[in-house]
């Protein structure tokens, strides 16, 4: 038991019915680090360590080094002036001995404190610590208040709620209980073991023997992290044993780590027959269906095995296994019937059945989107130069499998049962793989289409579906998203940056648009607008996550960024730009520009006076600009924004030179427009690439 003087450890184990497995570890969490606040605030830890613990009926917490007691606390109270508190003879006034008697002093025992504006009475005195029993029990309440449980339930008569029915309560610091009541349940020191496999009861001597005690007479593993960790080993080995690895999935392992409080793994077959089924739905049948971990050989094909975790240690482990093996092979009998099924009939004809399954009730059918992408995707295939006969007969068949038994028995699978129809079919490797790819990248970061036809695919389907409920009203508000169109504007902007197509968005929206037109659906401009805009906003929320800077992003967005390829390459030269050792001074050149043309209330001319450049500076600047302009043009041209940018810089001489120099706003009204239209010229250059005034310096300029 970690105990200092004072201090011991505290153990709280709020015991219940089982928890909902998807959110046990995040409960523990929670609990583990509400508490220890709690305590903080309370006064009793400083800089504590924290042990979460974690099983389908328990959640509990260790927490190192809490006192016994609060701190003592200092306390002063000011009274009034010495000058009002004592009389002309040194006797004390009403306004000293009534705020002695208020305090619960006599006259003497007050203080006097010295300040800059003047001398008054003072109680202090010293307000013991509450005692940690008292404090305890209502930290407990406190951090079960605050864990993120989005529906509460009530159980028995009370008025209590909780995630799940609360039946134990264990609550000791050191070796005391600490007399309190949370949720309705009064804490002791007995906990409750395994269901089957421990003791019915198991009592706690101390805080620090928790763990010993529930293993060793409960028959359970209360650390989540180390039941995961015994999981993953028992897997493993097991995956060897069968001959070949087990394929050991993070969001599984956590589920069956939740499921269980004395893992035991078994190892399993199934009928090497229903390998003949596409192995995604196998898998998805032994994953999804069963928490089944599956097997796989050194190429990643599905070998007929598979990984259960049980709660118990059977006395019979072949009875175990076949009863898995029975409820599994039944599993993927399903399977194989809706694939067999399937594969009678061709996606071709599938497709022809999706005028019978609405896409939106404002939209049209399936059927009707179908067309749309067909129709999109030959316009982007032949701006980039991709294969129109496979983008075009890829459209027509990536919508086929939602009406497939085996997407309707496994909907994640869409696209990916699409591809082995399409293969069973005959089609071309290219028009499937594109049927699976267009559903790509299916989450946030996830894998992009590697194929040319997968990627028009799935910018036209995205497309399609971003303008169509844009059309619609259905456009996301504040936190609600329900179609998924932020994801969608995400994938846009990610192929067509990271799959290095130069397409302009607003151009893509206004065709995706016309296909709307097409089908006898209107649409106008202010949709169009608001879906471009819509798209295009979402540069900020992509580039922050991979580590540029706002005022970077704002910068290059300034200047313009219809083409999500050119804004990449923009932003990336401004962001080495920002670490060339000029760039601070020309960044505050140019807002010093900026502000200066802000501030101008005349006109300013688009083409500079060479007759009324008289100052070396100015004609300087001038010629800078004119031999500037030339030499980052080509540069510009092909998108080699770094090396435009490196240019640039070069000008930095003459930029000082001309407002050391040169009073921009002349009295000469025509001297004064032909500075404002220089400076005009050299705003423009940068604007080409970026507005580099919005960069954040430290440095301003005025007029």
């Amino acid at each position: 038991m970690s105990k200092t003087k004072g201090r011991a450890d505290l153990l709280v184990e709020v015991g219940t019915e089982e928890l909902p497995p998807a959110a046990l570890r995040k409960l523990s969490e929670a609990f583990a680090s509400g508490l220890a606040e709690a305590l903080a605030t309370a006064g009793l830890v400083e800089n504590p360590t924290t042990t979460p613990f974690a099983s389908p009926r328990r959640l509990a917490v260790r927490i190192s080094g809490v006192a016994r007691k609060a701190a003592d606390q200092e306390s002063e109270r000011r009274g009034p002036a010495v000058s009002a508190a004592y009389d002309e003879n040194g006797q004390p006034t009403p306004a000293a001995t009534g705020f002695a008697r208020s305090c619960g002093v006599e006259v003497a025992d007050l203080k006097t404190l010295s300040t800059d504006k003047g001398e008054w009475l003072v109680h202090r005195s010293v307000v013991p610590g509450a005692n940690a029993k008292t404090l305890i029990g209502p930290g407990i309440q406190q951090a079960l208040d605050k864990l993120p449980i989005p529906k509460r339930m009530r159980w028995g008569t009370g008025t209590d709620e909780f995630v799940r029915p609360v039946h134990w309560l264990v609550v000791l610091h050191g070796q005391q209980v600490v007399p309190c009541s949370v949720l309705g349940v009064a804490a002791g020191r007995v906990s409750r073991g395994h269901r089957f496999m421990g003791k019915a009861t198991v009592r706690i001597a101390s805080a620090s023997d928790y763990e010993q005690r529930l293993q060793e007479e409960g028959a359970v593993m209360p650390d989540f992290a180390a039941r995961s960790a015994m999981i993953e080993k028992q897997i493993t080995r097991l995956g060897e044993k069968a001959g070949g690895h087990a394929v050991i999935d993070a969001a599984l392992l956590e589920t069956v780590t939740a499921l269980v409080e004395k893992p035991h793994a078994v190892l399993g077959s199934f009928d090497s027959a229903f390998l003949k089924v596409p192995q995604e739905a196998l898998i998805s049948s032994m994953r999804d269906h069963q928490k089944y971990f599956h097997v796989v050989d050194k190429k990643g094909a599905l070998l007929p095995a598979f990984i259960t975790i049980s709660n118990i240690k059977s006395r019979s482990p072949a009875r175990l296994r076949t009863g898995n093996e029975r409820v599994l092979n039944a599993r993927l009998a399903d399977a194989k019937f809706f694939w067999e099924s399937d594969a009678t009939q061709t996606l071709a004809q599938r497709a022809q059945t999706l005028d019978q399954v609405l896409f939106h009730h404002a939209l049209g059918s399936l059927a009707d989107k179908t067309r749309r992408i067909e129709r999109l995707a030959g316009k982007i295939a032949r701006a980039i130069g991709a294969s129109e006969a496979d983008c075009s007969r890829g459209a027509s068949l990536c919508k086929a499998d939602l009406v497939s038994g085996i997407v309707g028995e496994f909907p994640d699978l869409q696209g990916t049962m699409g591809r082995y129809l399409a293969k069973h079919d005959g089609e071309s490797a290219a028009v499937a793989r594109a049927v699976e790819e267009h559903y790509l990248p299916r989450q946030a970061g996830g894998a992009l289409p590697k194929s040319v036809p997968g990627q028009v695919l799935a910018l036209a389907d995205r497309l399609d579906s971003l303008v169509g409920l844009f059309i619609a009203g259905e456009e996301p508000t504040g936190e609600k998203d329900p179609y998924g169109l932020r994801r969608a504007a995400l994938g846009v902007i990610r192929i067509l940056v990271e799959k290095k197509l130069d397409l302009d968005v607003a151009t893509l929206v206004e065709e995706a648009a016309d296909g709307y037109v097409v089908g006898g659906l209107g649409t106008g401009d202010s949709a169009k607008a608001q879906c471009t805009t819509f798209i295009l906003e979402r540069y900020r929320s992509l580039y922050v996550a991979l580590g540029f800077a706002q005022d970077e992003i704002s910068a290059v967005l300034e200047a313009g960024a219809r083409r999500p390829l050119d804004f990449d390459r923009r932003l990336k030269a401004v962001s080495r730009f920002r670490h060339h050792r000029d760039a601070p001074s020309l960044t505050a050149a140019n807002k010093r520009i900026r502000n200066i043309l802000r501030k101008s209330e005349e006109s300013i001319p688009a083409q500079i006076d060479a007759q009324c450049l008289s100052e070396p500076a100015e004609i300087a600047l001038s010629e800078a600009i004119i031999e500037t302009a030339g030499a980052i043009a080509p540069a510009v041209a092909k998108g080699d924004y770094a090396s435009a940018l490196r240019t640039l810089a070069g000008l930095r001489p003459v930029v000082d030179g001309f407002f050391d120099k040169v009073m921009v706003m002349a009295p000469d009204p025509a001297v004064r427009a032909n500075r404002l239209a220089l400076l005009g010229q050299l705003n423009q250059l940068f604007l080409g690439i970026a507005d580099i005034s919005l960069l954040q310096t430290g440095e301003t300029g005025d007029g």
